[in-house]
């Protein structure tokens, strides 16, 4: 330093010339307070330039821990593949983030994505610190399990959340509730409706939406459903549409669009979400003509046309009877997916149109659009209703050894059906014989009708025996082995039967037709007097009755199980359902107008060979869908040339 290099005498000299300065030693102590005072000033300046500096390295770091962590948190977002996730999950061990809340959760979200939450799991509670997980964690493990295969991990993450203190927000319940809702436990439901009280989250639309929902989908639920959307705002379109999706889905499709009217009188706009609902539900019905007016309110109302909202209108065509309006809707489609050629396809095999759904099959194909295995069971449908036998067995093998389909138990009963309907039963049996898994009773029941057609009663009656041994309750068992000894004219094995069924309590399945007129439904049971105008219908049925017979008709008495005498067996026959709904069609629309029916069960011969004689008497179209297919009865035929 340079007040080192001044000689001693010279450093002294300036000592003296302040001690000159005052009288009585006071320069000195003045030097010293002065010196004091600026030794002090230097003392502060350094600490307080120390603390800035501690402080702003501290800051610094702070910036720089919050960029690390802002820098993870973009690539987890950005994660894609699973050696990434991997090699995240070592990166945020590295730098000690296995305790960041907010890291935790989006390396849950990341990995949920990537169907790997088990893999989440072994990092987030690797952590011996539990203060470190809150409601959000939780929320994003719960939605990950929720949205998986495996809804009862949700269920335990939400336990396990409660057991660590940490109360749920209002986004944990959504999700708990589809875990119900998923497992359709009413009971489970049930408690988290109760809990969800108790935390204050009842009152929270989103919430209570999923609430409705889940009650919907659980067994016996439905009531607790609409007691809830009873009580709720309507002000939401979204509560409504869960609603009526909810009635849609359980098939109480009367209800869905009776709710669906009263919410345009509330003055709810739906949106394409409600029509895809309301459309499944007129489908179930058979309602083309509500239908219609459901395309044309879609169009008015210009709610969005996706091609979703597009699939459900095909759909909705192609099953109320008019296919080629839906062939129409996909022609004009621009964008398609796998569903829309899917629900063309079957709606053709449903109509008996065979050629013309193998011919858009193989138009798919060439649009390089790979078919699912539901493609291939409208096809094998399709080949079957119209006897294109070798066709299917190439198809069949094709979903195997060109798309790696594994064939499902639907594809074995279509190729069963397709082998009976020909004639081939010893090779449908052998095909049953052959398959890899265990045939259900539908493709047993499918061998014993082709039995009773084809003669081969023997091996009807050992079967039908074989299915009421393995399911002693079910009706349709006892109708197919009372069938079979009715073919047979032994009456007396067919009586048993009968005793049989009413010994055990067992009751066949009341046959129901529905039939819309005037934008109005109306269904008709077997026996039921409940119409306003009954006394019309049943002298309406009674004039059909002489007409047919004058042309030549003869009623199968063998579908009467009941122990009567053949003329009562006759009136009993006229009550069907089929025949109640075509004598109201034909009391009330125009003359040569078509008529559409759906009947919920397979229709029975005698009301098949009826519609045949009727469509011809009165000059009518009859579209009649039964459980299966469609039949298109005109001038005396049937499009399913009497095979169903």
């Amino acid at each position: 330093m340079e007040s080192s290099a001044i000689p001693s005498k010279r450093r002294r000299s300036v000592g003296n010339a302040y001690a000159s300065l005052s009288p009585r030693g006071e320069p000195l102590n003045h030097f010293k307070k002065m010196r004091f005072a600026y030794v002090k000033a230097r003392f502060l300046h350094t600490i307080n330039a120390s603390k800035l500096k501690t402080t702003t390295l501290h800051n610094q770091s702070n910036t720089s821990q919050i960029a690390v962590e802002k820098s993870c948190l973009d690539l987890l977002q950005a994660c894609n593949t699973f050696p990434k996730l991997a090699q995240l999950h070592t990166h945020i061990i590295k730098l000690g983030f296995q305790n960041n809340p907010l890291v935790l959760t989006k390396f849950t979200s990341a990995s949920s994505n990537l169907d790997a939450i088990p893999y989440a799991m072994s990092l987030v509670f690797s952590v011996e610190d539990a203060r470190v997980y809150d409601a959000f964690l939780f929320s994003t493990i719960i939605r990950a399990y929720a949205d998986s295969q495996s809804k009862y991990n949700a269920i335990f993450y939400y336990n396990l959340m409660l057991g660590y203190g940490i109360s749920p927000n209002k986004y944990a319940f959504p999700f708990v509730l589809k875990a119900c809702a998923g497992l359709r436990d009413l009971n489970l439901g049930k408690a988290v409706h109760g809990t969800l009280v108790k935390f204050g989250f009842n009152d929270d639309i989103f919430v209570q939406n999923t609430m409705v929902h889940m009650y919907c989908c659980c067994s016996g639920g439905v009531e607790f459903a609409r007691k809830l959307f009873d009580e709720m705002p309507k002000s939401d379109p979204v509560t409504w549409t869960v609603m009526i999706g909810g009635y849609a889905r359980l098939a109480q499709s009367a209800d869905a669009v009776t709710l669906f009217r009263k919410m345009q009188i509330a003055g709810v706009c739906p949106d394409e979400v409600t029509m895809i609902s309301i459309l499944s539900a007129c489908t179930d019905l058979g309602a083309l003509e509500l239908g219609k007016w459901i395309e044309s309110y879609i169009e008015k109302e210009r709610i969005l046309k996706t091609v979703e909202l597009c699939n459900a209108i095909i759909d909705m065509f192609a099953k109320c009877g008019d296919v080629d309006k839906a062939l129409g809707l996909f022609r004009s489609m621009s964008e398609r997916t796998i569903v829309s050629w899917t629900s063309v396809i079957v709606g053709l095999a449903m109509h008996g149109r065979g050629l013309e759904a193998v011919s858009l099959f193989e138009e798919m194909k060439e649009s390089r659009i790979d078919p699912e295995d539901i493609a291939f069971i409208g096809l094998l449908s399709a080949c079957s209703h119209s006897g294109l036998v070798e066709k299917g067995k190439q198809y069949f093998s094709e979903m195997t050894k060109q798309y790696g389909i594994v064939p499902k138990i639907e594809h074995y009963g279509c190729m069963v059906d397709l082998l009976s309907r020909a004639g081939l039963v010893a090779e449908a049996l052998q095909l049953v014989e052959r398959m890899p898994i265990e045939p259900n009773p539908i493709i047993w029941r499918t061998l014993i009708s082709a039995c009773r057609v084809h003669g081969d009663l023997k091996l009807g009656e050992s079967i039908s025996k074989q299915l009421i041994r393995n399911e002693p309750m079910h009706e349709s068992n006892y109708v197919l082995l009372s069938n079979i000894y009715g073919k047979m004219l032994d009456w007396e094995k067919k009586s048993k039967i009968r005793a049989a069924m009413g010994k055990k309590g067992i009751q066949k399945i009341p046959g129901s037709t529905m039939i819309e007129v005037d934008n109005e439904i109306h269904e008709f049971i077997v026996g039921d007097k409940s119409h306003d105008q009954y006394n019309e219908i049943i002298e309406m049925v009674n004039e059909m009755g002489r007409e047919m017979k004058k042309a030549g008709y003869i009623p199968t008495t063998t579908e009467v199980l009941l122990d009567i005498d053949e003329e009562d067996k006759e009136v009993a026959l006229s009550r069907h359902s089929e025949k109640l709904a075509i004598a109201f069609a034909l009391l009330n629309t125009p003359p040569g107008s078509p008529i559409r029916i759906a009947k919920n069960l397979r229709v029975c011969g005698d009301c098949h060979s009826a519609s045949k004689f009727i469509s011809k008497i009165y000059s009518r179209e009859i579209v009649m869908r039964d459980r299966s297919r469609f039949h298109h009865f005109r001038d005396g035929q049937c499009s399913c040339r009497d095979f169903w």
